[in-house]
């Protein structure tokens, strides 16, 4: 039987933030002067008759379950679309309020509300375009772009992994890049208009073209260019990026070789099926990590005190973090993991800032053809490394709020996202 139609509506909501707003992504409190771009909740709603989905993205850092889950209900809700069915990601941007609790500085609790509110309203206007919509198509394409990002995590001369100050005793990276950028791309037949694209790329949002503005970074400016350009809402998906940044490239050149490379799977695409749609989210446990406080206390000094410029206020943030991180040791909490069928196209949702070999391992498991990963997605987690990747050292795995998971929290991961890949193959 040939797949069901599928109808579709995309929408964007701006998120208002002020100068005031402390800037997220930093080891320290810092503030931006004005904006460049758009900070958005942008969303797509699919629906073929018996299924609904909805997947958002959003320019932010990350932010937690607790905002998100109450967004899902919501929407669940005004909407109808089942909990389960609703995928939000995190852009990652670097260059946005702060809406996690993390290194030097805490939440913005008010825009942490207008991300949640944002998200809904996105979400429900989607859903009433979607159901004044024609069934449409979609086209699809696994595109590439293996200019922008690599891996960052470099092994320097004196055995230390590479964060930032100098790279010149660099010897090689210590894991892999993943240069995929799947492309799916929802037209009405017979039209040239689009009337969603969703990409997914994985490298970390660092980049505004104009420093200390407000900004949803080079992914995000790429994709309000293509609106202008093609038409429709453009979404982008940050992928499995923890393990991966851009370390050469300015942020105009940035969106310039994105566009390129998403125009380029555009017109390469092929018509696809975008039905069924299938959603599934698990919970599962996981815990905070035990840790040796002297040890950890040797590695961040030894690195900030040779490559970091005023070391002694970073070294005193992560003896911070940690100080509130000890009587935590060994506690349980619980997460989302999440997986999701339009069409032969899966996507998974992990939880933080997987590392990018955690992501390739899930596609190389995948019972699916094409499988996408969505990092930071229905909550955050901090990052989440492999297990080579402790054996490694280096800022990614330095104990903090932004690295706290015991070690095989990712191996555990990639087991369960198989496992639901399985179900809904």
């Amino acid at each position: 039987m040939p797949p069901a139609p599928v109808k579709v509506g995309a929408a964007a909501v701006a998120l208002q933030a002020e100068d005031a707003m402390v800037i997220g992504g930093g080891i320290g409190p810092g503030l931006a002067s004005g904006q460049e771009g758009e900070l958005r909740a942008a969303a797509a709603v699919l629906s073929d008759g018996q299924s609904k989905l909805a997947m958002v993205a959003c320019d932010i850092l990350m932010i937690r379950r607790d905002y998100l889950d109450e967004a899902a209900r919501r929407i669940e809700k005004e909407c109808g679309i089942p909990f389960d069915h609703v995928l939000v990601n995190a852009t990652h941007t670097h260059h946005a309020p702060s809406t996690v609790t993390i290194h030097g500085y805490e939440r913005d609790e008010t825009f942490c509300g207008r991300v949640r509110d944002g998200i809904v309203l996105a979400v429900a206007e989607a859903h009433r375009k979607m159901g004044q919509a024609e069934p449409c198509e979609m086209f699809f394409r696994l595109g590439v772009e293996s200019t922008v990002g690599q891996n960052s995590r470099l092994l320097l001369g004196d055995g230390t992994i590479f964060w930032v100050g100098s790279r010149d005793d660099a010897i090689r990276p210590t894991a892999p890049f993943d240069s995929d950028l799947p492309v799916l791309a929802f037209r009405q037949p017979g039209s040239s208009r689009l009337q969603a694209l969703l990409f997914n790329h994985s490298t970390h949002c660092i980049g505004a073209r104009s420093p200390g503005k407000r900004s949803p970074g080079f992914y995000g400016l790429a994709c309000q260019e293509l609106e202008a350009e093609l038409g429709g809402t453009a979404i982008f998906f940050a992928g499995a990026f923890g393990s991966t940044h851009n370390l050469t490239l300015n942020c105009s050149e940035m969106v310039f070789r994105i566009k390129y490379a998403v125009r380029d799977a555009l017109g390469r695409a092929s018509p696809a099926p975008a039905s069924p749609l299938k959603a599934v989210k698990k919970e599962v446990a996981y815990r905070v990590r035990r840790f040796d406080e002297q040890a950890e206390d040797a590695a961040v000094r030894s690195y900030c005190e040779k490559r970091v410029g005023g070391s002694q206020y970073v070294i005193d943030v992560f003896r911070n973090m940690r100080k509130h991180l000890g009587p935590l040791q060994g506690e349980e909490r619980k997460t989302w993991i999440q997986a999701v069928r339009i069409g032969e196209v899966a996507w998974v949702g992990v939880p933080g800032e997987f590392f990018t070999v955690l992501g390739l391992e899930i596609k190389r498991r995948s019972p699916f053809r094409y499988t996408c990963v969505a990092g930071v997605a229905n909550d955050y987690i901090g990052y989440i490394p492999d297990e080579q990747a402790y054996d490694l050292g280096g800022y990614q795995v330095w104990t903090g709020f932004h690295s706290f998971v015991e070690r095989g929290t990712g191996e555990l991961l990639v087991r369960e996202a198989v496992k639901l890949l399985e179900q809904l193959k």
